[in-house]
């Protein structure tokens, strides 16, 4: 399962119908991901599957990563060639400085900005996911020194 929605992305460079089955399969897989954060029931089995979690949760988070890094490349060349159109096209009449501004104004590097700038925030909850992952296992981590100095009587209250 490694890198499959990047491989789909990437493909294709017109067809952007994979990057949006892509953003709401990762969106999906945050409402689970969300429900991992929690701390409940055995602690024993959670400190067992924690790592597998932390790793696949981790790995997502690379993939999108990756994507983003995919569409920034893609920005940067549809940038070029809209830049170098305005300066071509105006006969050097523009300066370097106004034909950037139209550049970054152009309907194509304009569209994949706003999909870049949606990628970062899916990107910025998967950091967050790994974040409450961390501190679940500093917590559990506390739990199991609690049950070594046999302080078995403690309540977690949520």
């Amino acid at each position: 399962m490694l890198n499959i929605w990047y491989n789909r992305v990437t493909e294709n460079p017109n067809d952007l119908s994979p990057l949006v089955d892509a953003v709401v399969w990762f969106e999906n897989e945050l409402i689970s991901a969300k429900q991992e954060i929690k701390l409940n029931g055995s602690y024993e089995k959670q400190s067992s599957e924690l790592p597998g979690i932390m790793e696949y949760r981790f790995s997502q988070l690379q993939e999108v990563e990756a994507i983003i890094e995919y569409l920034e490349k893609r920005k940067e060349k549809l940038f070029i060639s809209s830049y170098k159109k305005y300066l071509e096209n105006y006969n050097k009449t523009l300066s370097s400085k106004d034909a950037e501004r139209y550049a970054n104004g152009d309907n194509d590097v304009y569209e994949i900005s706003m999909l870049i700038i949606r990628i970062n925030l899916l990107r910025n909850t998967y950091l967050g996911i790994t974040k409450g992952l961390e501190s679940k296992s500093f917590q559990l981590n506390n739990l199991v020194k609690l049950k070594v100095a046999c302080m078995e009587d403690y309540w977690i209250k949520g």
